[in-house]
């Protein structure tokens, strides 16, 4: 006979106190759900999931991985880590940033062409200390259309002491019906000075697709390297909200025509683009920075705002307006901006097309 669990635990144990259980020290296998789905996917994206008619989420060519890892080498920075799963792929770092010869300048690319439904993406980027690289994408992020579930995409961006990071991607344009959570972690030294900026518009606005996907659902959030959370944003567009549909599946609330949940004043207020710029930097104060910013859009004709990020780590911007060619060069001013105040020099010209 067995004792109850109260009396065995007042056993004794020979062997001496035992450990308190601890999170389980071996690594998630790549290819673990754990790994590639977020841990949390909010309601108005989780809603839609279902099991897609096509390939379903993590078959082959649905699961896309990237890690990089980026370490100083003789003064220049190398690419000294590298695993890539499509449809996430990079070529080679470039150098050719006149004022700064150092910076690795790298392409995030998708051999997909876009993001699919039941598409799980994840990238991981890891910048060492004293490092300098700039992230971008080669093209505009295009989140197709979707009948079934949802797809995610995840990046986690660790910056070391001294490190000097630009993550500036193409903006996302999501299709109709499409249904898309990104989840962006931005883990930065206190000595290290990141510049992550995020677009995303309200369509393809050339064929006059305006608010006509289900959910755009977006959180980036500011860590230490001991995991505080400095700041978190948080955006949920949903333009026409949920509502039965076709087969059960959800649908616009009766009389709410496209965009009806996000055009108002309080949302976009009936612009096409949203930007954000995050700047994280010990190299000048927080004021500092923002005022950089707000000088940068004055006289650009554009609604924006300026904000101080907690614990005075930098500042944020915000803009909104409805020519994408305009928002661009707008938020391509503030960087350049920031970066001559940061570190003194100007904003290569990337030259994607």
């Amino acid at each position: 006979m067995t004792g109850s669990p109260v009396a065995a635990a007042a056993r004794p144990d020979p062997r001496g106190p035992r450990p308190a259980p601890g999170p389980d020290p071996r690594p998630i296998p790549r290819l673990d759900p754990r790994h590639y789905e977020p841990a949390r996917v909010p309601y108005e994206v989780r809603r839609h999931a279902g099991t897609p008619d096509t390939l379903a989420v993590g078959r082959p060519g649905k699961v896309g991985l990237l890690e990089l890892a980026f370490e100083k080498v003789a003064g220049r920075t190398e690419l000294t880590g590298h695993y890539q799963k499509s449809p996430l792929q990079i070529m080679r770092p470039l150098y050719f940033d006149p004022a700064r010869p150092d910076l690795a300048v790298t392409f995030l690319m998708s051999t997909g062409g876009g993001i699919l439904q039941g598409d799980r993406l994840r990238t991981d980027v890891r910048c060492g200390a004293d490092t300098a690289v700039h992230l971008t994408t080669q093209a505009a992020t295009k989140v197709y259309r979707m009948e079934f579930d949802y797809a995610t995409q995840l990046l986690h961006l660790e910056a070391g002491p001294g490190a000097y990071v630009e993550y500036l991607p193409e903006p996302v344009i999501p299709f109709v019906d499409s249904r898309l959570y990104q989840r962006t972690v931005l883990t930065a030294d206190p000595g290290a000075t990141v510049i992550a900026g995020e677009t995303v518009l309200a369509g393809r606005l050339a064929r006059g697709e305006r608010n006509v996907y289900r959910v755009f659902a977006s959180d980036l959030e500011v860590r230490r390297p001991d995991n505080r959370l400095v700041a978190l944003d948080t955006v949920r567009l949903e333009p026409s909200g949920p509502g039965p549909g076709p087969g059960g599946r959800p649908g616009p609330r009766p009389g709410a025509g496209p965009g009806a949940g996000v055009a108002g004043p309080a949302v976009l207020a009936g612009h096409d683009v949203m930007s954000s710029l995050y700047v994280l930097s010990p190299l000048a104060p927080a004021g500092r920075i923002a005022d950089t910013l707000h000088e940068a859009l004055a006289d650009r004709g554009l609604l924006h705002g300026v904000s101080v990020l907690p614990q005075d780590s930098g500042a944020w911007l915000r803009l909104l307006g409805s020519d994408t060619r305009a928002c661009a060069a707008a938020l391509r001013a503030a960087w350049d901006a920031v970066r001559r105040l940061l570190v003194g020099v100007p904003a290569p010209d990337l030259r994607k097309t």
